[in-house]
């Protein structure tokens, strides 16, 4: 079997990580061929920690036309990742974007459409995913042990982040550089790992939103959302980018009990009957269902890129099923949407968010703003990579 010939654009953080895999031999059946950026010091970056015969590419065209690649890591800001992978799709290239699957989906829906219609394999590097924890959780609920269940609760402030993270790049935290602040960058994993593990989709989200509460900054650094579905269940998601120490615990009650994420460690308090049957049979008044504690043994993996970048490889050289589908990054983006959306209008909005809609809505946001960040560190922007 020959070897799936790979290109990065975007020398970012990330994309400088994904090339130093594949340079490394950690991707089995790909080799890192080709990579493209409009920076200078990170295609110097590449030239010097790079040991293959790598091709450097200043122009996303002639990357995609001269390069002779089968397949893309898209690692460059978020605002640019349908656009690309939409142009990588029309040369019949594979596709893996770094997340988010962009900013709004008016465009990550025409991605959609563009990577279906071309058949290309199409993923997104939710390595969450493949964390053995998320992967438990997920396994337990769909195998109707916790029963159906009643209600989510998922509080993410252990993503902490001080003002001179966001000066280190004047697109950092800004309407137009970015699209969003937390909920796009910190906490999209937790948003998609939210609508995995237990199947589905908010349908009503009633969010409350601060901007620039805690820091120098146009968007949001703390968010409460609460979100209903259409089964009756009911949600609440809470991040944010301000508190010292932080908290990462998740909620699933469910009929048989619930499960508790904390700490890297799943607890599952398991009744011994459905609290419905109880609650219809039980006629001693102030009595509750019984239940034992079981501490589930999972060993939590937080670095899971390669696992997913394997993942990919091995799809386009044998079909085997992506852990992270592409067309699944507009979920997560779907429910940011529509909590960006409530905390403007300041009301209730249901799902899915109309597209055109939203994307007036934000250009309103980039188009009025006045921000102008005093402070800035680094004003040199790979335009190619700054993800």
């Amino acid at each position: 079997m020959s070897l799936i010939k790979v290109g990065v654009i975007g020398i970012g953080n990330m994309g400088s990580s994904h090339v130093q895999m594949l340079d490394k031999g950690q991707i089995e059946g790909a080799i890192l061929t080709a990579i493209c950026s409009s920076n200078d010091s990170r295609i110097d970056w590449v030239e010097n920690h790079t040991s293959g015969d790598v091709q450097i590419f200043r122009d996303e065209e002639t990357f995609f036309t001269e390069s002779g690649i089968d397949a893309v890591v898209i690692a460059t800001p978020h605002y640019s990742h349908p656009e690309i992978a939409i142009n990588a799709f029309s040369k019949g290239i594979h596709v893996l974007i770094e997340k988010p699957a962009g900013v709004y989906t008016k465009n990550v829906l025409e991605m959609n459409e563009a990577a279906e219609s071309c058949g290309k394999v199409f993923g997104i590097m939710y390595n969450q995913r493949a964390n053995p924890l998320y992967q438990k959780l997920r396994d337990l609920i769909h195998s109707g042990k916790l029963g159906n269940i009643k209600r989510t609760n998922w509080i993410v402030t252990d993503t902490y982040r001080s003002q001179s993270y966001y000066d280190s790049s004047k697109w950092r935290a800004t309407w137009k550089g970015e699209g969003g602040g937390v909920l796009l960058n910190q906490a999209l994993h937790h948003l998609d790992i939210w609508q995995w593990v237990t199947g589905f989709m908010p349908k009503r989200v009633n969010a409350v939103s601060s901007f620039g509460k805690y820091h120098d900054i146009e968007v949001e650094d703390e968010v409460t959302a609460y979100v209903e579905y259409e089964n009756g269940v009911t949600g609440v998601f809470i991040t944010s980018t301000g508190e010292v120490p932080g908290t990462n615990l998740l909620e699933v009650v469910g009929d048989f009990g619930k499960i508790v994420v904390e700490n890297e460690e799943l607890t599952f308090y398991r009744l011994t009957q459905s609290e419905r049957d109880f609650n219809r049979l039980y006629k001693g008044g102030f009595g509750k269902p019984d239940y034992r504690k079981i501490d589930i043994p999972v060993k939590s993996e937080n670095a899971n890129h390669a696992t997913i970048f394997q993942n990919w490889i091995d799809s386009i050289n044998t079909g085997s099923p992506l852990l992270a589908p592409g067309k699944e990054g507009v979920k997560a983006l779907e429910i940011a949407n529509a909590i960006y959306l409530s905390s403007w209008l300041n009301q209730t909005v249901e799902l899915p968010v109309d597209p055109d809609h939203y994307y007036e809505r934000l250009q309103e946001k980039i188009s009025t703003s006045t921000f102008e960040k005093k402070h800035v560190t680094n004003n040199t922007l790979d335009v190619k990579g700054t993800h």
